[in-house]
């Protein structure tokens, strides 16, 4: 049996996708915030030993988060979200992908497009996000790369974020 608080990571080769869910014990406010202020974005948003560096973030349609993942050695890997659409304590839409330090999206590897849905449960906010890739190939690269444990080790930090009250 699976406990509330643990991340769960469909994959659906067929379709695409991955959907990503968790349940976080804070008021959905809180739970917005730490997923669109960079701040505290920068605190929870890489795989320990890695972490979040924000370069500039513009939350709001049309805007962009630009990120670099740095590494132990303090090497860094770019990416870029774009906000497509935004419905405040409820939903955004992205498209999410690598790129350089300047924000020019890779051609080498997938950009993918989903959607992050917050909702009030009774113990706090569940997060549900899915996002679909262009191809199953570029879907299977995400999943080689890491993604199922990176992620499901992010939500971790930030369910630690939120039990330690520092967001």
């Amino acid at each position: 049996m699976v406990t509330q608080n643990q991340t769960q990571v469909l994959k659906d080769l067929k379709e695409k996708s991955i959907q990503v869910s968790r349940e976080f014990e804070a008021p959905i406010a809180t739970v917005w915030r730490a997923f669109t202020d960079p701040e505290i974005l920068d605190q929870w948003w890489g795989p320990e030993p890695w972490h979040a560096e924000t370069k500039s973030m513009n939350f709001a349609e049309g805007g962009y988060w630009l990120y670099a993942m740095v590494g132990p050695a303090n090497e860094k890997h770019w990416a870029r979200m774009n906000y497509i659409t935004i419905r405040p304590l409820k939903s955004y839409e992205v498209e999410d992908g690598f790129c350089d330090e300047n924000g020019n999206m890779s051609e080498s590897l997938p950009l993918a497009r989903g959607t992050n849905i917050f909702t009030t449960t009774s113990g706090g906010t569940k997060v549900e996000f899915k996002v679909y890739y262009p191809t199953e190939a570029d879907l299977q690269k995400i999943v080689e790369m890491g993604f199922e444990q990176g992620i499901s080790i992010c939500f971790d930090q930030l369910s630690d974020l939120f039990t330690n009250n520092k967001v």
